[in-house]
């Protein structure tokens, strides 16, 4: 009969891949990693290539003719510039604490067995995930009920919460907070706030880092509730600022010929392609950089909130 070290050793054998496969999979992962980062190389290189240069040759991973003439374009409009960005700043940060706080509770809440609302709160939170109410609804309640056209508040409340985000914390406070720690603290007199706040939440760095992580990339990306509710350029964030920059720079390019000679000359000589990617670089490297840091957290957050429950 075969000991349990003997199972073991024979188990892992099994799983271990040969050198063969284990290859091909280094190679199906260095290729995913190219077509992710060489699209960032290209970017990257026509915001640094001449405008003269992109429209003969086109678009090249090496730029053929260095110029920061689209740096130099975006330093000239550095009071919109920092306006965007201060603006993209409150909205990711703030969105990202209140989304990451009622996410979190409310996934907290429906994973309570003893919670008597738990599963109407459950399908409250289940069925938008299947039916949406569409764009029409969605604008008429956050425009003319809420009152949430031309304020900060438009871009931060439509994103705060989403119902996959509130099922991964409920799988995995229900997953990995034991029960007999609640009832423990529950017994010492402990309300549920001091439970949520003191007990739970200092022990879910990974669901936290995980519902951050979304919500970060979700505000630092979105453009389109700039579209939708925002009129005012003054609260344009940088993503809205670029949607707006590349179409007026469309613009200035077809109607150069019926301006007046000012206008002309602004549309001819200023940069296109490459302003676009330039600022299209300094909306990704934030993230870029952040990213690393929440790497840990996010995989092992994600792993148990998505596959357990």
């Amino acid at each position: 009969m075969a000991t349990r070290t003997e199972y073991q050793s024979g188990l892992d054998k099994f799983n271990r891949p040969s050198k063969g496969v284990n290859l091909l999979f280094n190679l199906i992962f260095i290729v995913l990693a190219l077509i992710c980062v060489i699209p960032l190389l290209v970017v990257l290189s026509i915001s640094i290539s001449s405008e003269d240069s992109i429209r003969q040759t086109g678009y090249h991973i090496i730029p053929t003719v260095l110029s920061g003439e689209a740096y130099r374009y975006i330093a000239q409009q550095g009071t919109m510039i920092l306006r965007a960005l201060g603006i993209s700043l409150l909205v990711t940060i703030g969105g990202t604490v209140l989304g990451v706080l009622l996410t979190t509770s409310m996934g907290y809440v429906i994973s309570r067995p003893n919670y008597k609302l738990k599963g109407l709160l459950t399908w409250i939170v289940f069925i938008p995930m299947v039916f949406n109410g569409g764009l029409v609804s969605s604008y008429y309640i956050n425009a003319n009920m809420l009152g949430l056209k031309d304020t900060v508040w438009a871009l931060i409340l439509p994103l705060a919460v989403s119902s996959f985000n509130v099922i991964i914390c409920k799988t995995f406070f229900k997953s990995t907070i034991p029960d007999g720690l609640i009832e423990s603290a529950e017994i010492d007199g402990a309300s549920q706030l001091r439970i949520f706040f003191s007990i739970v939440l200092p022990i879910s760095l990974p669901v936290l880092a995980t519902i951050g992580l979304f919500l970060c990339f979700g505000y630092w990306n979105d453009w389109f509730q700039s579209m939708l509710y925002i009129n005012n350029q003054d609260l344009y964030s940088l993503q809205a600022l670029l949607n707006n920059l590349m179409s007026n720079v469309d613009a200035l390019a077809k109607n150069a010929s019926s301006m007046g000679v000012s206008y002309a000359m602004l549309a001819a000589t200023m940069p296109k392609e490459s302003a676009r990617m330039a600022v299209a670089i300094a909306i990704v490297l934030p993230v870029a950089f952040a990213y690393p840091f929440f790497q840990r957290y996010f995989i092992s957050g994600l792993t148990v909130g998505a596959v357990k429950g």
